[in-house]
Order: C-alpha cells, then sequence, then structure tokens
C-alpha cells in the first residue's frame, strides 16, 4: 500500500512539473503577443482551488491528466466586444497565433533539457571510450590478437578517439578487413581484424545485423566538466526527440507492438521505480516523459496542439482561416480518436497488471 501511495505520489508530481510548464509555455507566449488569458489551469473538470490574479484566474482541477490555458477569443464561435479585439487570439497574426500553440510542447521539450542537466552536472556523464574492457571468445577481435586493456587509436591510418567513431567505422566496413593501429601500455601494436555480420536488435525490438568485431568499450564518468553537460544534455533530448519519433511512426506503420502504449497506471509504475532508485533516475524518467507529451502534442491531430498548427498551415496556404465547421468536425473526430487512445491505454495497463500477477 505504501509503495502505491507513493508511485501515485511521484507520477502525480512529474506529471504537474510536464503540464505546468506546457501550458506555461502557451501563456507567457500568448503574453508576449498581446492576447488576454483568462484561465490558467493545471487539470481539468472542477476546480479544487482557484485564485484571481489580475485578469487569469489560476485554477487547480480535480483531473490532473492535462491542463489548459484560456485565452480572450481562442473559441472561434465566442463573440469578441470591440474593445477587446486588440486582445483576441483569433485577431493576432497568423504567426504570434502558431507561437503561442507551438510554444506549449517546445516548453516540453526545452524542460527535458533543463531535467537533464542537473543529471549530467552532479551525477557525471557517460563517456564510451575507445579502450577495450572486454573481448569476445573466439570472435575477430580474439583471433586478432586485441586483449582487454587495449585502445584502439587508429583504423586504415585514420586516428580514432571516441567510440562512436570506432563502432560506426566497423559497421560501414562491409565486412572488408580493418587494419588497427593498438596501443597497449607504453607498446604500438598493428593488426587486421575481419569484421562479422552478427544479428542484432534495435531498441524498438527490430532485428538489423551489423558489422562487428567482438569488442566492448570501457565506460568512464567524467564529472566537473559543465560544457561537456551542457552538451549532453542537449545531444541526448535531441536522440530521444529522434526515438520518440521514431516510435510514433513505427506504431502507425505497424512495425511496433500498441500493445506498448501506457496510460496512468502504467507511468505511476515506472515514476515510483525512478524515484526510489534515486533524484538522477526519476530527472530522467521525467525528461524522457516530457519529450512523449512534446512530441505527441505536435501530432497533427484535432484538439492537439500540432492540430491546431496543421489548420494554421492550411490557412497559409489558402489565405484565410479554416472554416468553424470544417474545424468543429475535425474536433470531433480528433476527440473520439483520443478516447480511443485513452481506453486503450487504460486496457494495456489492466493487462499488464493481471499478466505480473498470473506470473507471479
Amino acid at each position: 500500500m505504501e509503495s502505491l501511495i507513493y508511485s501515485i505520489g511521484s507520477a502525480i508530481i512529474g506529471l504537474g512539473v510536464l503540464i505546468v510548464f506546457h501550458e506555461f509555455g502557451h501563456f507567457i507566449i500568448a503574453k508576449w503577443a498581446g492576447v488576454g488569458v483568462l484561465t490558467f489551469s493545471v487539470g481539468f473538470g472542477p476546480k479544487i482551488f482557484a485564485r484571481k490574479k489580475g485578469e487569469t484566474e489560476y485554477a487547480l482541477s480535480a483531473f490532473p491528466l492535462g491542463g489548459y490555458v484560456k485565452m480572450i477569443g481562442e473559441d472561434p464561435t465566442e463573440e469578441v466586444s470591440a474593445e477587446d479585439r486588440e486582445r483576441s487570439f483569433a485577431h493576432k497574426s497568423l504567426f504570434k497565433r502558431t507561437a503561442i500553440v507551438f510554444a506549449g510542447p517546445a516548453f516540453n521539450l526545452i524542460l527535458a533539457v533543463l531535467l537533464l542537466l542537473p543529471v549530467f552536472v552532479f551525477y557525471g556523464v557517460p563517456v564510451m571510450s575507445t579502450l577495450v574492457s572486454g573481448v569476445e571468445k573466439g570472435s575477430p577481435a580474439d583471433k586478432a590478437g586485441i586483449a582487454k586493456g587495449d585502445r584502439i587509436v587508429a583504423i586504415d591510418g585514420k586516428p580514432i578517439v571516441e567510440w562512436d567513431d570506432l563502432s560506426g567505422t566497423i559497421k560501414a566496413s562491409q565486412g572488408k578487413p580493418l587494419n588497427l593501429e593498438i596501443r597497449r601500455g607504453e607498446e604500438s601494436i598493428k593488426t587486421t581484424v575481419q569484421p562479422l555480420r552478427k544479428e542484432g536488435r534495435t531498441v524498438f525490438g527490430e532485428r538489423k545485423d551489423d558489422w562487428m568485431i567482438g569488442i566492448g568499450s570501457q565506460v568512464s564518468i567524467e564529472k566537473g566538466k559543465p560544457g561537456l553537460a551542457v552538451f549532453k544534455a542537449f545531444s541526448q533530448t535531441w536522440e530521444y526527440i529522434k526515438l520518440t519519433i521514431m516510435g510514433f511512426y513505427k506504431m502507425v506503420m505497424g512495425d511496433v507492438s500498441p500493445k506498448n502504449i501506457g496510460g496512468p497506471i502504467l507511468i505511476a509504475q515506472m515514476a515510483g521505480q525512478q524515484a526510489q532508485e534515486g533524484v538522477g533516475s526519476f530527472l530522467a524518467f521525467l525528461a524522457v516523459l516530457s519529450i512523449n507529451l512534446g512530441v505527441l502534442n505536435l501530432l497533427p491531430v484535432p484538439v492537439l496542439d500540432g492540430g491546431h498548427l496543421l489548420f494554421f498551415l492550411v490557412e497559409a496556404v489558402i489565405r484565410k482561416p479554416v472554416s468553424i465547421q470544417v474545424r468543429e468536425r475535425a474536433q470531433t473526430v480528433g476527440i473520439g480518436l483520443l478516447g480511443l487512445l485513452m481506453v486503450y491505454a487504460f486496457y494495456n495497463d489492466i493487462a499488464r497488471f493481471f499478466e505480473k500477477q498470473v506470473g507471479g
């Protein structure tokens, strides 16, 4: 019971941070664009707490699975008084409306960088080097005389400094013999290795064969290098963004099972697990979740931010706003799709729970 409460509490705190940052993106850019903001709510449904400051009501609502920013003139069917036209969302330029809508997902991606930054600053940046941590018995590297503790410094005369360069060169070899220069203590050794094609798996579980020589990399933790930490926070966020986009694409194409979709129960379980493992793990988990939220909201589905951006793109092409009737019909379809997605996510969560119980 205590573990369940801990998991739920961790999920609420984590989701709360992501939602607040997302809605703050809409809010702050709306203010910059001169649009009046009537409500800033974390959560949907009945308001648990509300406080008005200026023209904006700040609220905490009952259902924490989202939030919203209500702006003057945001509803296309709403009549806007003459005095409010200058502060109406609908009467702002296409560029400003686009910026306001895009700001929510963009702030989630920015938040991912901000969450990963303290992880890499305080816990260090894992760096894979060209120092061999181990050699697979009977592998091409073993046959070539490569041993644990060797450092590979060049391939075919080209200097190799990072593991990515080493791995990339081997994978791109197409099986062609490679001339390696190795540093073993103070000794410099030259040897030739014949890469072997082996079966592997992508992060999505798909089969992908690659050329390998059968060595592992020595991973070191670099601390006290803020510049490296900043670079890693940005580069890791970009890698997660690409993986998330590819994951959505492969799911739509049927290459990845939709059973991987998780709902609030899975999020709560994972949040609890990561929080128990430490602050660093929890922050990294929130960063990944924030990226997922940002990318999901950019999908061209009506109701989501991406749906609004799609309407703006059409408006830019046809030189006039999409009709209210078309938008309303599209939003009805969008709500239906999101409803089905949420039901399916809940189903997957419940199915996982019972599978775990049956599996012991």
